[in-house]
Formats: structure tokens, C-alpha cells, sequence
């Protein structure tokens, strides 16, 4: 089941590309950790929270519609580098401006990057697998979901040790950044997939097909934007654990979503995408439920974790399956699925933080886990390739 691990990280490519993923991961697990700082330094409540947080969601929502027409002009790969490049220079703004609409605007500027990054580099990895004829796509993923998992442990343990904020965040962007670099080259050896359609490759609104596949993502994404950016102040809040273990109920999410995604690319083929999607949504409902349920640090920490198992190979199948899809130019199906499945990502922590101000927020993340019920019920009625 992990033999497919060595062809991965031997392919100059491939590997190339899993530092790309594992580097958003990071980015994204250290912001992560972060985040009831930022809700401390500025008095925010629950709400305002929430509002804020819709900066980063909302500005790749607005991007993702342009970033098909990106690809078409100047091609995958150096869509890529300059996403993550992007990504990594807004990622050090937030914790550091002073004024609160300098951190929305920050973040913002996070989530174009990361919308960039997001469609040039799965579409990488969906040419390397028509090309060489190869599963990589849910290891790829696997690698984000590590970087998750590292860059929220990191924090949290430099959080504990009390290392100042400006220091921590440089020591990670120059670290990236020249991770970048090492990997440009590889990057840039990937074949592109040059087609007389390729300049008029759009956004376009989602066929049959694709409605279905947008309907999980949307619960999907819920459910990954909660534990994104919820889990920590969860952890403080609500558990009140110690500082030290504040980030690692998102590394107990990434970690468990890392290594479902490590065995994925086996996983799937053996039990199919339809099978893997449902037992998904049961596994990562019964972990929100023991979150909720029992508020304690351990319990919290092994439900996050169990959620992280759930949701782990439901994008690498939406993602593939998107761009998979027959009739849509190079790109076009996963730009058209991640514009509207996004929605989700962007709605999600609004609505935890409004539920939460009016009721609690346990409460508002235990119903997170009708949502998972919800996108197992329905992988067994839409059309997933």
C-alpha cells in the first residue's frame, strides 16, 4: 500500500511538486495557530472573528475565476512559482500590521496567492499523471497536509517557548522561499500541455456533471475551514489547554489527514472513489462529535484527528475528478468545481463564529458533523470519475 511512496519521492518532478504542497502547508499551519492571537491583539469577539476571517477565503474565491485564464498565459509551472511566491511574501503581514483592515487586507492578498498556487499546482500533478501514467494526486495532497501538520506544531512549540513573532514568521518565509528556488528548476522540466484551445481556456459555469461534485466539495470545505481555523481557539476557549497544545489539535487534524493521503494513492484504486467519500463522512462526524462531546485536551486532540482521517482523500478525488472532466478546457473543471466549492472554505468560519456568539461554540462546530453525514449521504448519488 505504500510502495507508490518511493516512485513519488525518487520522481524529480513529482517530488518537486510535493515541496510545493508541503510548502502551502506550512504557511497555512503556522497562520493557523495564530489565529487566537490575532483574535486577542485586536479584542475581537467570536463574530468578528469569523467576519475577519472571510478575507483570505473570499479574496481566492474571487481569484479562482481568472486563474484558468493565468494558466492559459503563461502555463502551469510558472503559475506555480509565482502563487506560492506570492503566498509566502503576504503570509509574514498579518500577525505584524497594526491596524485591523491591514489584517484583512493581508490576508487577502494570502488567499490570492493561495488560489494561484492551488489551481497551477494540482493542474501539475494532473499532467503528470495523463503523461507518465501515474496516481500522485492524493500524495500530493498528502504533503500539504504534513506541512499542516509541521508548520502548526512549529508554532505552537514556538508560541510555548515564547520566541517573538517577527522573528519566527522571517525564519519560516526565508525558509520557503529558498525551498522555492531549490525546486524551480524541477518545476520547470514539467512538460506543458500545449493544445489550440489552450489561449481560450476560461472559467465557465458548471455543467451536469460537475453540480454534484461542487455539492460534497461544499461540505468538504465547511468542514476543513472549521478545523482550520477554529481548532486552535477551540483549544483555548472552550478546553482551555495549555499553550503549548493550542495548535496541535490542527496537527492532529493535518497529521491524520497526511497520512490518509500518503495511502491514498493506493487506497482509492483498491476501494473506490465512491466508497472512500462515505466512509469518509461517518469517520470525520464521529470525530467532531468526541471534540464536542468531551472537551478535554486529549479527547479534543484525538477527535480533530479523526476528522483529519475523514476528510483526507475526499480532494484528491474531487480535485482529479474535476479535472478529469470531458468538454472543459485544461483547467477549466477544477477552476469552475474550486470557484463554487470555495464557498463553503469562505462560509464556514463566518457562520462558526455567528453560531458561536449566539449559542456556543461547541455548539457550533458539533454541527459541522451533519454536514460530514450530508457528504456521505450524497457520494452515493452524484457522478464521481
Amino acid at each position: 500500500m505504500t510502495t507508490h511512496l518511493k516512485s513519488y519521492f525518487t520522481n524529480r518532478s513529482s517530488w518537486a511538486l510535493g515541496s510545493i504542497f508541503a510548502s502551502v502547508g506550512i504557511l497555512f499551519g503556522n497562520w493557523v495557530t495564530w489565529i487566537p492571537y490575532i483574535k486577542q491583539k485586536f479584542s475581537l469577539d467570536d463574530g468578528q472573528l469569523g467576519l475577519l476571517l472571510l478575507s483570505m477565503p473570499l479574496a481566492a474565491t474571487l481569484t479562482n475565476p481568472f486563474t484558468t485564464l493565468i494558466i492559459g498565459r503563461c502555463g502551469m509551472r510558472a503559475t506555480t512559482i509565482f502563487g506560492i511566491t506570492t503566498m509566502t511574501l503576504a503570509f509574514t503581514l498579518p500577525v505584524n500590521v497594526p491596524h485591523i483592515w491591514m489584517v484583512a487586507l493581508s490576508l487577502g492578498l494570502m488567499g490570492l496567492g493561495i488560489s494561484i498556487t492551488n489551481v497551477g499546482m494540482n493542474t501539475c500533478v494532473t499532467a503528470i499523471e495523463q503523461q507518465e501514467n501515474v496516481r500522485i494526486m492524493s500524495t500530493s495532497h498528502g504533503m500539504f497536509s504534513g506541512g499542516g501538520m509541521m508548520g502548526a506544531a512549529l508554532a505552537s512549540l514556538l508560541m510555548g517557548l515564547k520566541v517573538p513573532i517577527l522573528l519566527h514568521i522571517g525564519m519560516v518565509a526565508v525558509g520557503i522561499l529558498g525551498l522555492v528556488l531549490l525546486v524551480r528548476p524541477s518545476i520547470m522540466m514539467i512538460q506543458e500541455e500545449i493544445s489550440p484551445n489552450r489561449q481560450q481556456a476560461r472559467f465557465t459555469w458548471p455543467n451536469r456533471v460537475l453540480v454534484g461534485m461542487i455539492a460534497v466539495s461544499i461540505c468538504t470545505n465547511v468542514t476543513e475551514g472549521t478545523m482550520s481555523d477554529w481548532t486552535a481557539v477551540y483549544l483555548r476557549d472552550v478546553v482551555q489547554a495549555n499553550d503549548f497544545f493550542i495548535g496541535w489539535g490542527f496537527a492532529s487534524y493535518a497529521l491524520f489527514m497526511a497520512l490518509g493521503r500518503f495511502i491514498g494513492d493506493s487506497l482509492i484504486p483498491t476501494f473506490g472513489n465512491r466508497k472512500v467519500l462515505v466512509t469518509g463522512g461517518i469517520i470525520a462526524a464521529l470525530g467532531i462529535l468526541l471534540a464536542v462531546l468531551v472537551p478535554l485536551t486529549f479527547s479534543a486532540i484525538v477527535g480533530f484527528g479523526l476528522v483529519g482521517a475523514g476528510v483526507s482523500c475526499c480532494a484528491p478525488i474531487l480535485y482529479g475528478s474535476a479535472a478529469r472532466t470531458p468538454g472543459m478546457a485544461k483547467g477549466a473543471g477544477l477552476a469552475t468545481m474550486n470557484t463554487f466549492s470555495l464557498i463553503g472554505f469562505m462560509a464556514g468560519p463566518a457562520l462558526i463564529g455567528l453560531i458561536s456568539n449566539a449559542h456556543s461554540l461547541s455548539l457550533a462546530i458539533g454541527l459541522v458533523a451533519a454536514l460530514a453525514l450530508l457528504w456521505a449521504f450524497l457520494s452515493n448519488r452524484v457522478p464521481i470519475y
